[in-house]
């Protein structure tokens, strides 16, 4: 190991982790060169390929790597939150009316494909332009760009170092929820914890919010898989001056041109999650409108906003008290950027970044304010939600001859899905629980709690 391991936790959890193995993928990713600091974990940490899901590092951009590993299959795996002026008890007495119409017109599930079909001149604009792609064609409002992370775009994009593989899958999947953990979620907020940020984040008791959480699609997976085959090579066939102890951190120096398409390209996929979860959004909203026969006035539907888990940035840390460039890795984490930082919009300078986490299907999802210890601890970074606590496998041997759907519904959550086995695989019970991982993240100074948000109807693929 070339830096300490640090994880976040409890001593509860920390019991559950060290059932699988991932803290020997926190001591595997601190042997990659180039890195600095800690190779960390939050307290959603599971197993994941090569990295931990949940694994947060950062590299030195003249000495350090790059690894697909450590970004994820899903680039830009990401959440969005929208707020309404509706309450929640407005809404409970019809919300399998809402449910099944959003399941009915917004596409979901394995291989799911969508309404928008892109040509390949588009689909290369889109992986260009990000989510300012989708709001130029009329899929929402320049204000929403001022509320996504980055603005929903990474200027590093070049759709010339693409497979044409990754570009055929790219093309059918805009507007796609997709499946596995993806969800639409209609919540209510029935706890604030700082009222004073809440009302910066345009959140109050009672309030009826809209949460999305999907990423790239297939074009993601694929840009992946194809730089992991590319990487693997290049350890298989060239001279390197060090070994890795697992294939799946395949990676290449930051210095070389095999790092720069990989990050071009996983740049392309960021800007395709980002208009996914645009176009996703209106989509939403025209559903809400028509099903409840409602003014937009009166929905008031508003973007709070759009933060990515999957991806590696350059961005600038203290490091022995002295700014310092580096790429840093996210997988399965999200940046948690504290009051007054420079990359914040206007609105939530004040406030800190919306750091959004969400829960299982039964229990809730928390938004959380980005605070200093993030800076100091963890590069600008906290847990993206409540992490697995058993494998899809162990899950589906768990819920054997249990009906989840009307487990869920006898709580008072409605949910559609393409069908019983995905229920099995995301039930509560195959998650850690969402209040203790938000715990140690607060308790830390990663994050500060803002409020908390309770399932109503979930469509899930």
């Amino acid at each position: 190991m070339r830096v300490p391991g640090l994880v976040f936790s409890n001593e509860q959890m920390m019991r559950s982790i060290q059932k699988d193995q991932s803290l020997k993928q926190v001591v595997n990713v601190a042997t990659l060169p180039g890195i600095v600091g800690h190779s960390l974990a939050m307290p959603d940490i599971h197993w994941g390929y090569g990295f931990p899901i949940g694994g947060v590092a950062a590299f030195d951009l003249d000495e350090g790597i790059v690894s697909p590993g450590g970004v994820g299959y899903d680039i830009n795996c990401g959440c969005r939150l929208m707020t309404t002026r509706l309450k929640a008890d407005e809404i409970r007495p019809i919300i399998k009316e809402l449910v099944y119409a959003l399941f009915k017109d917004i596409p979901t599930g394995v291989g799911s494909t969508g309404t928008l079909h892109l040509s390949k001149s588009k689909l290369k604009a889109v992986a260009v332009q990000g989510a300012a792609w989708a709001v130029k064609q009329g899929y929402g409002a320049a204000p929403d760009l001022e509320k996504t992370e980055d603005r929903g775009v990474n200027t590093g994009a070049d759709p010339s170092v693409l497979s044409e593989r990754a570009m055929k899958r790219g093309l059918n999947q805009l507007g796609t929820l997709g499946s596995g953990n993806h969800f639409l979620e209609i919540q209510r907020v029935d706890r604030i914890y700082d009222p004073e940020t809440a009302a910066c984040f345009n959140l109050f008791e009672g309030q009826t919010t809209l949460f999305i959480h999907t990423g790239s699609r297939g074009f993601g997976h694929q840009i992946c898989d194809d730089f992991l085959k590319e990487m693997n090579r290049k350890i298989a066939t060239g001279p390197q001056p060090f070994s890795l102890p697992d294939r799946q951190l395949a990676c290449a120096s930051l210095k070389s041109d095999l790092a720069r398409r990989y990050l071009s390209a996983m740049a392309c996929a960021a800007n395709y999650a980002w208009a996914n979860r645009q176009v996703l959004m209106h989509w939403t909203r025209e559903i809400l409108l028509r099903t409840l026969s409602i003014p937009p006035d009166t929905l008031g539907m508003s973007l709070l906003y759009d933060v990515c888990h999957n991806i590696a940035k350059t961005e600038s840390h203290e490091v022995d008290g002295k700014p310092v460039n580096l790429c840093v890795h996210r997988k399965g984490a999200t940046r948690a950027l504290p009051p007054g930082h420079p990359l914040l919009p206007g609105i939530y300078r004040s406030a800190g970044q919306p750091v959004l986490i969400p829960g299982d299907m039964g229990t809730c999802s928390y938004v959380l304010a980005g605070a200093e210890g993030a800076m100091k601890q963890s590069f600008g970074s906290c847990c993206h939600g409540a992490g697995r606590a058993l494998s899809r496998t162990q899950a589906l041997k768990k819920a054997k001859g249990r009906a989840i759907h009307r487990e869920l519904e006898d709580i008072g959550v409605f949910v559609q899905s393409r069908g019983k086995r995905t229920l099995k695989e995301e039930m509560p019970q195959a998650y850690k629980n969402i209040s203790q991982v938000v715990e140690v993240v607060h308790k830390a100074g990663l994050a500060r709690k803002v409020a908390r948000l309770r399932p109503m109807g979930v469509i899930k693929g």
